[in-house]
């Protein structure tokens, strides 16, 4: 009896199984259970499938990639999809404060303006309500998903999300809304992560940078959507034109619930689990094997269990706690300052294009219609992304060059101050213009590649909870930036207007410089790669141009005495249905 550390089988236990999951899952000619799919059951034979797998990934193209991984493509897309949902409420709440029925129906009246007017304590609180639940929520999925899986928790959160939107719709007074922000923060928070770990796992090398950063694109079609019904409720009189907009959240989570119940789970996370079978029939599933006759399952999944086992060597262990750690701690480092930078370089002042427009005599009507172009570009950055990374631009040179970019533009807003106040709308016009060209460049580089950045730096077993701390970091700065901004720009209290510019291109110029040492280039290296450079300490302006070799003797050595002895992971990962 061959054992190959992860699991240990019989000939006989083997054909039951076999028959077992051809009839659960229905599996048809072209993906049968076959004998072939335990060739794998030595250590020698793991190795040797893995480095196949690895040199096919590598010698993989784009449209390689497509034909074989049209179904991965897809069910990605689906599950990240439930990122708009959280676009499209944050866009709601931002701008019902312009609303007048909100007001009345959720405010105080204020003789002063003799209108009715939410105050500002509770406005702060309900724009950062959705910050502390998701807060809560990340942490939370750093345990939940990696236990009970990735389906599962996001058809969890849907259901959750069916039952807050209530509170919204049915909510009498501020406080009601306050709570239901927290709790649909909840499971906001989930989707901020997981759909970026989904993706990451369920795609080859070759489409890994492409599906992660299309989150960012369902962030802005989901801010899109928001923006372009409360743009259609202007006209209204009446409670429903406030009930309304909170009543389309929901038409997301039933479509969602039924698609992703029948989406195959993460193959990286069953192999985690010890569950080789599920993890082939899943891998299976999201490939279209007549389209690329050169895969083979087996070989995959044998990468998937070396990239394992050989991070349960280099690694602690797989608590929150471990990611500051040994050589994770630099992985954990990098991922939260990539999210921080997404703040930190001047998204918070960019929101503010529409405060100048209207200071250049813009009408409100119009300065909706700008911001609508602003949430599109969203989409438009993804797409332009897109097309560098297809033209061999790498993620850390458009991160590099696009902060370099974001700084020279930021330069030029806070030199628009020295305008003397008989041109104050020119320079209006002139910033707010610019400002939509900042949120251009920041969506084709910053903005998008984040996204594939912590998907990709992060190890398989502590990515969930190296992203989750990462975006905890880019909440918390967010929280701050949205205060101090505010306050920069009010002529009632610091009123700097433009030279608020100076501020932020000088913390984007502090980005330009960590970027430069300390984020490395991913492109094009699988994960054992990526953990292998991390482990001899390789510095991030050399990451491209090293030469490593996963399956060399001295890493080797380690990796097959944890196949070995079957203790590779977490606690009974080595065991078949843990």
């Amino acid at each position: 009896m061959a054992s190959s550390g992860f699991v240990t089988d019989t000939p006989t236990a083997r054909d039951s199984e076999k028959k077992n999951l051809n009839e659960a899952h229905g599996k048809s000619r072209h993906f049968p259970v076959d004998d072939e799919m335990h060739s794998a059951e030595t250590t020698e034979e793991i190795t040797l499938n893995a480095k196949n797998a690895t040199e096919k990934e590598h010698s993989m193209t784009l449209m390689q990639g497509i034909r074989l991984y049209p179904k991965a493509i897809a069910w990605s897309m689906l599950i990240s999809t439930c990122i708009a949902m959280e676009g499209y409420d944050v866009c709601l709440i931002n701008n019902f404060y312009a609303f007048p029925q909100f007001n009345r129906k959720y405010g105080v009246y204020d003789a002063a303006t003799a209108s009715y007017q939410i105050p500002a304590r509770w406005q702060a609180g309900l724009s950062n309500g959705a910050n502390v639940g998701e807060m809560i929520g990340l942490m939370l999925n750093g345990w939940v998903s990696e236990r009970f899986g990735y389906r599962y928790t996001v058809i969890g959160c849907l259901f959750c999300i069916v039952g807050f939107t209530a509170i919204f719709f049915t909510a009498q007074n501020v406080q009601t809304l306050l709570v239901a922000e927290i709790l649909c923060g909840i499971p906001w928070g989930v989707f901020q992560t997981l759909t970026i770990t989904y993706a990451s796992e369920v795609c080859p090398v070759a489409l890994r940078g492409y599906l992660t950063t299309y989150v960012n694109a369902c962030w802005g079609l989901g801010q899109l959507i928001g923006i372009g019904v409360i743009r259609s409720m202007v006209g209204r009189t009446d409670e429903w034109a406030y009930r309304i907009p909170y009543s389309l959240q929901w038409m997301w989570p039933p479509f969602l619930i039924i698609g992703i119940f029948f989406a195959p789970e993460s193959p990286w996370w069953l192999v985690r689990k010890g569950r080789l079978v599920e993890a082939k029939l899943s891998l299976l599933r999201l490939t279209s094997l007549n389209r690329e006759t050169s895969f083979s399952a087996p070989e995959t999944i044998a990468m998937m269990q070396h990239t394992t086992a050989l991070e349960a060597h280099l690694t602690h262990g797989t608590s929150y706690l471990d990611c500051f750690r040994g050589v994770d701690l630099r992985r954990t480092e990098i991922v939260c300052m990539c999210w921080a930078i997404q703040n930190l370089s001047g998204n918070a002042f960019s929101n503010y294009s529409t405060y100048f427009l209207e200071q250049a005599g813009v009408s409100t009507s119009n300065s909706y219609n700008f911001a609508m172009g602003q949430y599109a570009i969203n989409i438009v950055g993804v797409v332009g992304a897109w097309t560098l990374m297809a033209c061999g631009v790498g993620r850390r040179t458009l991160y590099l060059y696009g902060l370099c970019g974001l700084c020279s533009i930021l330069v030029v807003m806070g030199f628009l101050g020295l305008v003397p106040a008989t041109h104050k709308a020119e320079a209006g016009l002139a910033t707010g213009s610019l400002m939509i060209v900042w949120a251009l460049l920041y969506q084709l580089t910053v903005g998008t590649v984040c996204y594939s950045l912590v998907a990709e730096l992060s190890t398989r077993r502590l990515q969930i909870k190296t992203v989750v701390l990462g975006r905890n970091l880019y909440i918390i700065v967010g929280i701050i930036t949205s205060v101090l901004t505010p306050y920069m720009l009010n002529p009632t209290a610091w009123n700097w207007g433009n030279y608020t510019g100076f501020f932020w291109a000088g913390l984007c110029l502090g980005s330009v410089v960590y970027t430069y040492f300390r984020v490395p280039e991913p492109r094009g290296r699988t994960f054992a790669e990526l953990d292998v450079l991390f482990e001899r300490r390789v510095s991030a302006r050399r990451f491209a141009g090293t030469e490593v070799d996963v399956f060399d003797g001295s890493v080797d050595a380690g990796v097959v005495g944890k196949l070995g002895d079957g203790a590779v992971g977490e606690k009974g990962w080595g065991t078949r249905g843990s």
